[in-house]
This record gives C-alpha cells, sequence and structure tokens, in this order.
C-alpha cells in the first residue's frame, strides 16, 4: 500500500524584501528554499524537503521517512515498540521540562470517591465496574495545558480532567481532557503540537495563549486538527470552574468479561452542577482580577462542604457496530454522538478532601494511561499506544526515580509485590535474596498469576509493518462541521468571535487565509463571517481536502453547552453590592433567597469593614469594592440608599463593576436607589434587569438568575460578525 498521494502544494521562491515583525528579522522570501507539501493517505500534510533544505533525522543522524505516522502492524493495528524514530522524538519531548509538567503545569486537584451504581460485570471483570455499593477511593487532577505554574486559570485552554481510582486491583488512571476529541491522530505529532502553541522560544511569549502564529501555522497545515478547533474556539475551553465542566476518556478502551469477550467502551463524566462557561471579556478580566479563580472556587466549595459531584457515563459498543460508524472510532479527532451511542450512566464521582499539601499531592500525582485492572483493555488508538509509552517515561524527568510510584499519592491503597529493586529514592524493605523467577531457593515470593491476572484481549492482528494513516482517518471536517452545526446561534457567534480573536494576533497574513481556506472546508459562511471580522477582502481559496465535509450528519444537542438546559445557581455565586443606609429587609430577602437556591451570596461593600443599614445593623463585607469586581460572581445586585448611590458615583470601580455586569450580560437586581448608578454604566432595560422594590423581588431575581445569562442582550454589547 502506498503512504503517499499526489503532491498538493507547492510553495516556490518569491522576490520580496527582508522585514522585520517583534523587532525579530525574517529573511526575504526568495532566500527560503522551496517546500513540498503531499497529502498522505489519512488526510494529513506531509512537508518535505526540497531543493536544499536539510533532511529531518534522528538525533543520532538517521534520516527520517515519515514524521507523521507512527510504526503500526496494518494501517488500523498496534503501534509497534521498534518504532525508534516516535520513542526518541517523544522521550526527548518528555525531558524538555525539569521540573515542572511539560504541559498541564498549572493544576488544581481534590480528593473523593466513586461509587458504581449499575454494575458492567456483563462487559468486565474489572471489580471496580462490577461491584456496586463500593467507594473506591480518588483523586482528581483538573489543569490547563498550554502554560506554566505560574499561568492563570481562565486562559483560552483545553482542560485536563485526569481520574486516579485506588481499585483493589490496581490503580486505574482516566487521563482525559474537558473535550472528547485531540487535535492529532497520531502520537508523534504531539511533540509539534505542543512546541507550536507553548510560548515562541526566540521571544518566551505568549504565555498559556495560542493567539500567536506558531500555533496557527501548525494548526494551517494540520487538517486532521479542525475539530478540535472548533472545540477550543467554543465556551468549553473558558469554564465557569471546573465543577462545571464535562471530562471524557478520549479515546476508545476494551473492556474483557469473564468469558474473554470484548466490547469497546468509552467514558463520559458529566457533571451534577450542569455545564457553565463564562464569556471571553469577563475570562480576560477575571485573570486580572483573580489569577486563582478555578483553584480558589474548587477549594472553597469542598471545605464549605459543597461538594462537586460527576456522574460517569460509558458508551459501550460491539466491533461489529463500530464497523458501521461512519468514522473510525480509533480516530482520536472523532467522537461518537450519543444520538448514535446512548450514555449509560454507571456511577458517580465526589471530590469531598482538599489536599493537605498541593506539592505533596496535586504535583507529585503521576497518570498514566497504562494503568488499567485486570477487565479493561487497550484500542489500537495510534494516540493512545503512544501515550501508554510517554506517560511512563516523562515520570522518570519530573519526579527523579523508577520508585515514583512509593510517594503516598501514587501509591496503590491494594497489596503489591513484584521483583523490582534498588534504584534512586528506594524506601521499602528488600530483605530477601531472591529478586528472581523462577527459583528453587526460595519459591515463596510474588508469582504470576494467570486466572487473575491482566490478560491482554487477543485481537487479530495482520498488514504489513508501515508507517501509514489509514485511509479511514482522513475525513477531517464532517464532524467539525457537526459540532459547529450543534451549537445554538449564540454559541456559534462565539466560536467565530475566538477565531477573529485569535487569527487577529497572527502576523502572517498567509496563515490567516490558509486558515480562512481550511474553515471554509468546514462551512462557507462560517469562514467569510471569519473574514469579515479579520478585515479579509480577497477571496477565501478551500484549502485541498482528502475527504470533503459531510452536510448531512444531523445536529447533536449534546455537543452544546446551552441546549442542554438552564445551569441553575447551586454551587454558583450572588455578589451584592451594599452601602450605608441601605434597606436591612432587602438585603436580607436577597440573602435567603440565594441560600435557599444553593447559592453562596458575597457582600461587597465600599471598605471591607462593612457598611450600616437602614436599621441601625452593621453588615461585614466579604469584599472591599475594588477588589471585588462583579466578574467574581454569576449574578449581582445593587442594595444602595440615596446617599450610598451618590457616593458611588464618584467611584470608577463602581461604575465599572455595574456596566461590566451588564457587559457579560448577567442578570442584575437593583434598589430604585440605585438608578443612577445603572445609568452612568450605561445599563439599559431588558428581560434581564429586576427593580428590587417588592417582598417577592429578591426571589423572582434569584429564579431568573438561575436560568442563565441574557443571550439576547448580546448584540447591544459587542459585535457579532
Amino acid at each position: 500500500m502506498a503512504t503517499k498521494a499526489k503532491t498538493t502544494a507547492r510553495t516556490t521562491a518569491k522576490t520580496a524584501p527582508a522585514r522585520r515583525t517583534n523587532g525579530v528579522s525574517y529573511p526575504a522570501a526568495s532566500s527560503l528554499p522551496a517546500a513540498d507539501f503531499v497529502t498522505g493517505e489519512g488526510g494529513e500534510l506531509h512537508q518535505v524537503a526540497a531543493g536544499n533544505q536539510p533532511v529531518m533525522t534522528t538525533n543520532h543522524g538517521v534520516p527520517i521517512g515519515d514524521d507523521h505516522n507512527s510504526l503500526k502492524a496494518g494501517p488500523r493495528g498496534p503501534t509497534l515498540l521498534e518504532d525508534f524514530v516516535l520513542r526518541e522524538k517523544i522521550w526527548h519531548f518528555d525531558h524538555e521540562r525539569i521540573p515542572e509538567r511539560a504541559v498541564h503545569a498549572r493544576g488544581l486537584g481534590a480528593h473523593g470517591r466513586f461509587e458504581l451504581t449499575d454494575s458492567l460485570a456483563d462487559y468486565t471483570t474489572a471489580k471496580v465496574l462490577s461491584d456496586t455499593g463500593v467507594a473506591t477511593p480518588v483523586f482528581v487532577r483538573f489543569s490547563t495545558v498550554a502554560g506554566n505554574r505560574g499561568s492563570a486559570d481562565l486562559a483560552r485552554d483545553v482542560r485536563g480532567f485526569a481520574v486516579k481510582m485506588y481499585t483493589p486491583e490496581g490503580n486505574w488512571d482516566i487521563v482525559g481532557n474537558n473535550i472528547p476529541v485531540f487535535f492529532i491522530q497520531d502520537a508523534i505529532k504531539f511533540p509539534d503540537l505542543a512546541h507550536a502553541v507553548k510560548e515562541e522560544p526566540d521571544r518566551g511569549f505568549p504565555q498559556a495563549a495560542s493567539a500567536h502564529d506558531t500555533f496557527w501555522d501548525w494548526i494551517a497545515c494540520t487538517p486532521e486538527a479542525m475539530h478540535m478547533v472548533m472545540w477550543q474556539m467554543s465556551d468549553r475551553t473558558i469554564p465557569r470552574s471546573v465543577r462545571m465542566m464535562q471530562g471524557f476518556g478520549v479515546h476508545s478502551f476494551r473492556l474483557i468479561n469473564a468469558e474473554g469477550a470484548s466490547t469497546f467502551v468509552k467514558f463520559h463524566w458529566t457533571p451534577v452542577a450542569n455545564l457553565q462557561s463564562v464569556v471571553w471579556d469577563e475570562a480576560l478580566k477575571i485573570n486580572g482580577a483573580d489569577p486563582d479563580f478555578h483553584r480558589r472556587d474548587l477549594y472553597n466549595a469542598i471545605a464549605d462542604g459543597k461538594h462537586p459531584q460527576w456522574d460517569l457515563g460509558v458508551q459501550l459498543f460491539t466491533e461489529e457496530e463500530a464497523a458501521g460508524f461512519d468514522f473510525d472510532h480509533l480516530d482520536a479527532t472523532k467522537l461518537i454522538p450519543e444520538e448514535v451511542v446512548p450514555l449509560r450512566t454507571i456511577g458517580r464521582l465526589t471530590l469531598d478532601r482538599n489536599p493537605d499539601n498541593v506539592f505533596s499531592e496535586t504535583e507529585q500525582v503521576a497518570f498514566m494511561t497504562q494503568n488499567v485492572p485486570p477487565g479493561i483493555d487497550f484500542s489500537d488508538d495510534p494516540l493512545l499506544h503512544g501515550r501508554n509509552f510517554s506517560y511512563l517515561d516523562t515520570q522518570l524527568s519530573r519526579l527523579g526515580s523508577t520508585n515514583f510510584t512509593q510517594i503516598p499519592i501514587n501509591a496503590p491503597k491494594c497489596p503489591f509485590a513484584n521483583m523490582q529493586r534498588d534504584g534512586h529514592m528506594q524506601t521499602l524493605p528488600q530483605g530477601t535474596r531472591v529478586a528472581y523467577t523462577p527459583s528453587l531457593i526460595d519459591p515463596s515470593g510474588p508469582r504470576e498469576d494467570p486466572a487473575r491476572g491482566f490478560r491482554t484481549f487477543p485481537a487479530a492482528v495482520e498488514g504489513p509493518k508501515a508507517r501509514v494513516r489509514s485511509a479511514t482517518f482522513a475525513d477531517h471536517f464532517s464532524q467539525a462541521r457537526q459540532f459547529f452545526m450543534s451549537q445554538t446561534e449564540t454559541e456559534q457567534n462565539h466560536i467565530i468571535a475566538a477565531l477573529i480573536f485569535e487569527l487577529s494576533k497572527v502576523e502572517l497574513p498567509i496563515i490567516r487565509s490558509t486558515m480562512l481556506g481550511q474553515l471554509a472546508n468546514i462551512d462557507a459562511e462560517l469562514a467569510e463571517r471569519v473574514a469579515s471580522g479579520l478585515g479579509h477582502r480577497a477571496p477565501i481559496e478551500p484549502v485541498a481536502a482528502a475527504v470533503k465535509a459531510r452536510t448531512d450528519l444531523p445536529p447533536s444537542p449534546a455537543l452544546s453547552i446551552l441546549a442542554r438546559g438552564a445551569p441553575g445557581l447551586a454551587g454558583r455565586q450572588v455578589g451584592l453590592l451594599v452601602t450605608d443606609g441601605a434597606s436591612s429587609a432587602t438585603v436580607g430577602a436577597l440573602i435567603e433567597a440565594a441560600v435557599a437556591a444553593g447559592a453562596t451570596p458575597k457582600v461587597i461593600c465600599p471598605k471591607v469593614g462593612g457598611v450600616d443599614l437602614d436599621d441601625g445593623s452593621h453588615l461585614r463585607g466579604d469584599f472591599q469594592l475594588a477588589g471585588g469586581p462583579s466578574v467574581l460572581f454569576d449574578t449581582v445586585a445593587i442594595v444602595a440608599s440615596d446617599d450610598g448611590t451618590t457616593a458611588l458615583l464618584g467611584e470608577a470601580a463602581a461604575v465599572a463593576w455595574t456596566h461590566s455586569a451588564f457587559e457579560h450580560l448577567k442578570v442584575i437586581a437593583a434598589t430604585a436607589e440605585a438608578q443612577p448608578l445603572l445609568d452612568a454604566a450605561g445599563v439599559k432595560a431588558d428581560a434581564g434587569i429586576v427593580e428590587l422594590a417588592a417582598a417577592n423581588d429578591a426571589a423572582a431575581f434569584v429564579a431568573l438568575a438561575g436560568e442563565g445569562r441574557i443571550w439576547a442582550r448580546e448584540p447591544m454589547v459587542r459585535t457579532v460578525y
């Protein structure tokens, strides 16, 4: 089988003067070598050497013939351990940073438990998925991907969602994200993705941001990433809280039952608190007001006894059913719509304890996709196979020892024994003479157990060893289109606005025009709207696609945040801006209504010491005005006296506080005395502005706020392209 198809594009030398951008000199185009773009059978673009370009080699000088595909046994077969190109590339990437994680460095975590409610004993021998009523200890780490440990929480970024279950048969790690698909199909391309999205090495910025040339340059040349890009540009990547986002195992795994039969499975975590995101301008301001917004939110929720919960759902399907899909389930850039394979809820995850020490636990925890108990096995997803190698390898660099499993947060809670000995930081007593098997000297040591031990499903493997992407992976645009068409009009507007924001930060016009060509493969109107926002006037030329996007895939409402229903106020925060002389009865009614809805009321005062209300009582503040901007709260109310409002009008922070709440589409309640402040902030009456006049107005305000933001207001406060 051929591994390369026809040349689809060629960049040639053009005469142009040298130029400078951000103080960096770029050579004239005439001095650049020519380059060929060759399309592989999986639709991936290979940029191959031409002219006098250097040939890519390993660090030992061996020329590399394919930098896009790992070595597999047949197009859809497993990745082979002999692939030294894959191993060296990922091995080197794993050891690029010491000791911070190369990716997912910014993290927060918590302890908890998982309780199975619906047994999968018919599908798997794994006790954690077959024994109901058992509380399995867990540790969960949430994270951003691109930034370092010091970056802000509200970067537009994919979120890691990694769960370590300490099962009676060993640790099980579901190392996933808050998005069900990924940028790449083959693990050999992960170092390229990470290098492209991280800060540019010649300048060291931007930090925790994809809005720069190298990222979009790589994306423009990598059509397989277009589905993930649509998710990345959606509101999924700016969640209100880690408590309010989904988690996905991403890959297909296998469940193996007592008879040895295999069933494929995908894992989904769905928050009981429902999904909720912030708007982009709000995210930028939250990062300035509280760069630890997510970690503070999770810590406080657990400390206050409002334990976050997620339901674990599975999609179960057979080999025969998978053969009938119009996509390849081994392709990590594809998802299985819930309308095709329904989600079956089988258990609940609860986080109920904060770490005692963030370094000892959150930073030293080591997740590995290879950690599965007997009864769970791997599919032949090439991205998963590369991760199985990479995660174990990277722990040596980050934690400094092969004995990292002896760190308490990583140690299994069930008995464990083997013949591994010594090594840096060995802490276990190892007094036995025999550290090998078999042995006549001491036959009493740990031995393999064919009955209870891990068994690999004997899947048939055939085909020539080759570096090739399966042709079943070649459709890069159909599901990207399906995702976009599954969004509400508001969410589509946000995706377009995000693309305009990101591509506006790109300096090289050829990257913007190529990205528009890739977007046109998803939807022509999408590309035109982004082009309009960029001020791009030239015709949009679609980039040649290996497979054209299907237009007959039905929308999937499960892919939309807003289509899943109102978020409610449980677990949210209500900000109350209160002045001296304000109505004690109104403040009391607001606090009572917020608490009844499961929300946490927070009082903001001109001075943190508090205010004196109209009945002479003193109300202590949770925030001082400048330190408690409205971006920190899900909905807000202003309870002011006439004199208090006059004082607020002299505070720019008070006007900004009110304007931001309106701009961010929040429901706003206010007493009549506060009207001059609303006017000064440009607040216009709409369905989301509630006057606090009658006794039951507080309850009505809280009920309305539970329905979410006032999306109809958005065209009033920002351009919608």
